[in-house]
């Protein structure tokens, strides 16, 4: 069976078109559903951080049906369990947090595999109707159509990041700040000497690589700062559009 051409991984590896990529930590379909109505060209469901349980991450995925919108969840851990199981839900893609060494991305790598290329384990019960396939065609319709993104988020995966950055399989590797500037010393201080350092040398590792790089803006300003460096995704948060937009209103009954 061949499947519809996996439109995010398309524009990463084969096109030079910027992308916008949101994490949704609200355990709602509603929300995933609207915001993939919207355009997003992928959703990252956060399961590291916040209240999404696998039930409401399935429902979540299913809202993305009839878009072209990637459903991507991210993990708590580099894990071939925890991953299989949420693939097994029918996510297009992973991402992983605390990627420090290329054996780490590595690894990464391998959980999104069926042996012999990788660890995964088979059971694609449900995630079949999500892909439109059945049993026997699920491994050759879908495992070179998943998303593979890495954090990079810690001094000890900028150290490592020519390696990470030279192992086979990654689609897109960004940038966290709020945790990279942390692990660095300089929590929040995204201006810091140290910080810019850091970042450079992701950016160059990456650019060297012919890797794309994505980046969080919360503005037009924060976006086009990231584009004119060369990344070709941007994220943001939903809770933190909500926050902001019921900010901005409240400030309309100010007088």
């Amino acid at each position: 069976m061949t499947l519809p051409e996996n439109r995010l991984k398309h524009c990463l590896s084969n096109t030079d078109d910027r992308v916008a990529i949101h994490i949704v930590t609200i355990p709602s379909a509603v929300v995933t559903q609207a915001m993939a109505a919207a355009g997003a060209d992928g959703l990252i469901i956060d399961m590291e951080h916040g209240a999404i349980d696998h039930a409401s991450a399935h429902a979540m995925i299913a809202a993305t049906a009839g878009t072209h919108c990637a459903p991507i969840v991210r993990v708590p851990e580099i894990d071939a369990a925890v991953v299989k199981r949420v693939l097994d839900l029918g996510a297009e893609g992973i991402c992983f947090p605390l990627v420090r060494t290329a054996e780490d991305a590595r690894h990464a790598v391998s959980c999104m595999r069926y042996p012999p290329r990788g660890v995964r384990g088979f059971g694609a019960f449900i995630a079949q109707s999500r892909w439109q396939t059945d049993l026997p065609s699920f491994r050759e319709a879908t495992e070179d159509r998943l998303i593979n993104i890495l954090l990079i988020e810690t001094r000890d995966a900028v150290q490592n990041i020519e390696e990470i950055c030279a192992v086979e399989g990654i689609d897109l590797l960004v940038v966290a700040m709020f945790d990279l500037s942390t692990d660095l010393g300089h929590m929040g201080e995204f201006d810091h000497p140290v910080v810019r350092d850091a970042v450079g040398r992701i950016e160059a590792a990456a650019k060297a690589a012919g890797l794309p790089l994505g980046g969080n803006a919360l503005s037009r300003e924060m976006a086009d700062g990231l584009f004119d460096r060369g990344y070709r995704a941007i994220a943001g948060f939903d809770l933190l559009w909500l926050r902001a937009k019921t900010s901005e209103i409240k400030g309309w009954t100010e007088t």
